[in-house]
């Protein structure tokens, strides 16, 4: 979760200085209102600014509820100069919040099509920061948030193998990690995931393989060894990429490239 200091640190950037545009007298109400429909996500962190602020807000939805344009979502009251300086914060990261949310339950939905089973995550593509808001966002769009930081889980990547060789990489990292890391290797041909599963990979990531490549890579892998598909994935070809027995797909632009959703912020 947000700290006092991330609120702060948001609010420096916007606020400045010398603060002459919010100074306006008296009490006012303040309404976040959704201009398109979309998954609520962000809204914990306008709350925090808000409470930072002084001000008194209160969500009219939860985190990963869908609304509706043109719905409320958030009423704040307060003193108009702080509830006019928590506004475009809000605004921003709710915005930004939800627009990865949105995106993730659509990449859901189309996965579903073809299999019950095959997770959605997102992957360490944040931005800096916000990775805990987007990471989140990801989980409100019902996506799996994959590795929150380099210490969840050992990824061995191609460079690591170009410097090691792919057995000599895996037994590297497994003599270091904890029993309780599990170890990912990222292969780009089908042939090598078998390798990289007899070397005591716990998870392959098949990285920028096409569906049929990925299908006869999988089919290579032995029981209990999970297979991932990465790499330049757009949501359009999330279904064919689930139809290739993977468990998990990994997609960079839910959160690197997804558009913010429109919000307005009324007063009065």
């Amino acid at each position: 979760m947000q700290t006092d200091r991330d609120v702060e640190r948001w609010l420096r950037e916007d606020v400045g200085h010398h603060d002459v545009t919010n100074h306006v007298p008296g009490e006012t109400t303040g309404r976040l209102v959704a201009r398109e429909s979309g998954v609520c996500a962000g809204l914990d962190a306008a709350v925090a600014v808000f409470e930072y602020l002084g001000c008194e807000p209160r969500r009219l939805i939860e985190f990963g509820e869908r609304f509706e344009t043109n719905e409320t979502i958030l009423e704040v009251t307060g003193p108009a100069t702080d509830v006019l300086r928590g506004e475009r914060v809000a605004v921003n990261i709710t915005g930004h919040a939800s627009g990865i949310a949105t995106k993730t339950a659509t990449a859901v939905s189309s996965a579903r099509t073809v299999s019950d089973e095959v997770a959605i995550a997102g992957t360490r593509k944040t931005t800096p920061g916000l990775r805990g808001i987007e990471k989140r966002a990801i989980a409100a769009g019902g996506g799996d948030t994959h590795r929150l930081t380099l210490s969840g889980m050992v990824m061995v990547k191609d460079n690591h193998i170009a410097e090691m060789g792919l057995v000599g990489a895996v037994s590297h990292f497994r003599e270091r990690a904890s029993f309780a890391t599990k170890i990912e290797v990222e292969v780009e041909r089908p042939q090598d995931g078998e390798r990289a599963a007899e070397a005591g990979a716990d998870i392959v990531l098949f990285d920028n393989c096409t569906p049929a490549e990925i299908e006869r890579g999988v089919k290579l892998l032995p029981d209990g060894v999970l297979a991932e598909a990465s790499g330049g994935i757009e949501i359009e070809d999330v279904p064919d990429y689930a139809a290739t027995g993977v468990d998990v797909i990994s997609l960079g632009t839910l959160t690197h490239s997804a558009r913010s959703l429109d919000f307005s912020f009324r007063t009065g």
